[in-house]
């Protein structure tokens, strides 16, 4: 199947306002006729819901955790993009636009890129107008920093608390509609299930995690703002409890998962540094505005860095990349790090390190300027570390982060079933095969605030209010197979626990589809990951119930998921025969080692559809236009 991404025509700068124009609307006598369910209430989640329940539809928002202040989103540090331009320096909605297409190494829609880039001046009005405190200048203008992949200042901040400032605005829009009525709020709910009535999604299945009782929603429309899957690795940046479940649940009822083989590793965070760890910390990227990176020019040089001279350094990067040094894309910077280490000059007990150096910024703008910009990530480092970095570098190696794969969608953010809508990172369209920092949070509102109100329209438009209920048969099918599922698990009475296999699982993900990946590591990995899946249901331990709180229950549900979805994200890798953003194949790369794409045989999306728990998933195609831009190599040099 060729996948229609449904793009509007004509120049790009117009096809946006062109489509609403011609999309259907819903009467505001109308709108209180429709249940909206948004599962997710990090950015995407919270701000959709907000937007929905303003506009006057009946929206029901569900999230796993006691309050939708503590998702994900909350942890994001750096900063968020637009093309205001404030500083001058040469920005512009097509820069960013032709920066975002660029650094996922021309991976994604012309289309969806160019309308992301349009919207993200409004988000930073809006955010403003909620109160969200972003750093100002001397003057009380707001303040801009750089990130990696771009020349040119355009992310907005919060010190290093952005996600959790952000957050906290959309939050509150929220809690303004729950208060309204216009929101209904189930908190500490966890869906196990999409369910889908004549091929439209038409409610979901859940579980109540505190009473243990799964229960069914139904909704005219389903919107699923659930984030990414690198748990899938083990050791992430992200958050113990987030999983693919949600959105490998929607794949296993018709929606297509697109170009799962597309995850980020970030360049900047806490080394690894023993099998006591659950999970990693994440340390900005914006830190590469002011820290230099740099190893030993020698190998198992392990003196303490402030005793290894200077021209005894190597600045990798700034050598490699003279044009973008330290801010040259995650990607790019976290190769580079692999390869220094690989050659022995990594510095820490593990050798898995590099240093991030702040003792030339700190002695041009002082200890006080930097602890202005960055104090409360320096603290946490200490905290973690229990090393002071105003004194001494970081010591940062890269760690799994986020995944620009996700759920396949049209323009209109609606996937292969008809009335389930993926906003932010749980779907695939805006960052391709590499997203820039301070991206993420940007495509989270737009898709959110600005893009789903609309576009939800149009669907809504065309459907009958209230056509089913969860009287259904579809709905009371649903509950019996979700607890049929767990009684199972239940049932298996095994000896390893969960994190054990899921700890296995991220090991072979780490070593067979990490960071350098090669058609041998990617077979091998296609043939441990189903022997695993297999001794986990014969030999899992889950203590407890299935009434009532049982966390090891919960996480058991996410890592069957993992073992079955790291599957399909090792053939999506091994079906790519080339190197592009975050997919680097081994066997496809250039003399200087650097990525290889293949534009004759791969400029597509690939979405894959599932077909059944014992066959292979079958492949599809959109393949991907570009009009405005050159296809050329992905250089930073």
């Amino acid at each position: 199947m060729i996948l229609d991404g449904k793009c509007p025509s004509g120049p790009l700068s117009e096809a946006w306002d062109n489509h609403r124009r011609q999309m259907k609307l819903v009467s505001p006598a109308n709108k209180r006729k429709y249940k909206i369910i948004v599962v997710g209430t990090g950015l995407a989640g919270a701000s959709a819901a907000a937007s929905l329940g303003e506009l006057g539809y009946n929206v029901e928002a569900f999230c796993y955790q006691d309050s939708p202040r503590r998702a994900h989103s909350i942890a994001a540090q750096g900063g968020i993009n637009a093309a205001k331009n404030y500083p001058n320096d040469g920005d512009s909605i097509f820069r960013l636009f032709h920066d975002t297409i660029k650094g996922g190494d021309f991976r994604a829609r012309e289309a969806n890129v160019y309308r992301l880039a349009m919207v993200s001046n409004a988000i930073i009005d809006q955010c403003v107008a909620q109160g969200v405190p972003f750093a100002r200048d001397y003057a009380g203008y707001l303040e801009n920093r750089s990130f990696g992949g771009a020349q040119v200042s355009r992310t907005f901040f919060a010190r290093g608390q952005t996600g959790q400032q952000l957050l906290l605005g959309a939050y509150a829009a929220l809690s303004r509609q729950v208060k309204a009525g216009s929101v209904k709020l189930h908190p500490r709910m966890e869906m196990l299930d999409l369910v889908v009535v004549d091929g439209q999604a038409k409610g979901i299945t859940a579980r109540d995690l505190v009473t243990g009782r799964i229960y069914s929603h139904a909704a005219d429309a389903v919107c699923l703002c659930t984030g990414g899957y690198a748990n899938v690795f083990y050791l992430s940046t992200n958050a113990m409890g987030s999983n693919v479940t949600a959105a490998y649940r929607a794949y296993k009822k018709g929606a297509f998962f697109a170009n799962p083989c597309y995850t980020q590793i970030h360049p900047t965070c806490i080394p690894v540094t023993g099998d006591h760890q659950s999970k990693l910390t994440l340390m900005s990227e914006s830190l590469r505005n002011d820290g230099r990176v740099w190893v030993p020019k020698i190998r198992g040089d392990n003196r303490a860095p402030h005793e290894i001279p200077e021209e005894e350094r190597d600045y990798y990067l700034e050598r490699k990349y003279p044009g973008f040094g330290n801010l040259a894309p995650r990607d790019i910077a976290s190769r580079a790090a692999k390869e220094v280490c690989d050659e022995g000059r990594g510095v820490g007990v593990s050798g898995r390190g590099v240093c991030l150096d702040f003792s030339g910024a700190i002695g041009r703008l002082g200890e006080e300027t930097i602890r202005g910009r960055y104090g409360n990530l320096f603290d946490m480092y200490e905290k973690i570390t229990n090393e002071n970095a105003y004194r001494q570098p970081m010591r940062i190696y890269p760690a799994p982060h986020y995944a620009m794969g996700g759920l396949w969608v049209d323009y209109n953010l609606q996937s292969t079933v008809p009335g389930l809508f993926v906003l932010g990172e749980a779907n695939f369209s805006d960052h391709g095969a590499n997203r820039l920092g301070a991206s993420a949070l940007m495509q989270g509102l737009a898709d959110g605030y600005f893009i789903i109100p609309s576009t939800i329209a149009d669907y809504l438009g065309r459907t009958e209010p209230g056509r089913v209920s969860t009287g259904n048969e579809a709905f009371i099918r649903s509950v019996e197979e979700c607890e049929t599922s767990i009684r199972r698990l239940l049932a298996i009475g095994g000896k390893k626990t969960v994190n054990e296999f899921h700890r296995e699982l991220g090991s072979i993900m780490w070593e067979h589809v990490g960071m350098a990946r090669s058609k041998e590591g990617l077979t091998k990995a296609l043939s441990l990951i189903p022997a695993l899946r297999t001794e986990f249901w014969e030999n899992v331990r889950i203590p407890g119930g299935e009434a009532g709180l049982n966390q090891e229950l919960e996480k058991a549900g996410r890592v069957a998921d993992f073992l079955e979805f790291g599957e399909l994200l090792a053939r999506d890798a091994l079906h790519r025969n080339e190197s592009c953003g975050g997919h680097f194949r081994v066997d496809f790369q250039t003399p200087e080692g650097e990525a290889l794409r293949d534009d004759a045989n791969f400029c597509y999306v690939a979405a894959w559809e599932f077909r059944g728990a014992e066959k292979q998933p079958e492949l599809h195609k959109e393949e991907l236009d570009f009009e405005n831009v050159r296809l050329c190599e992905r250089c930073y040099k």
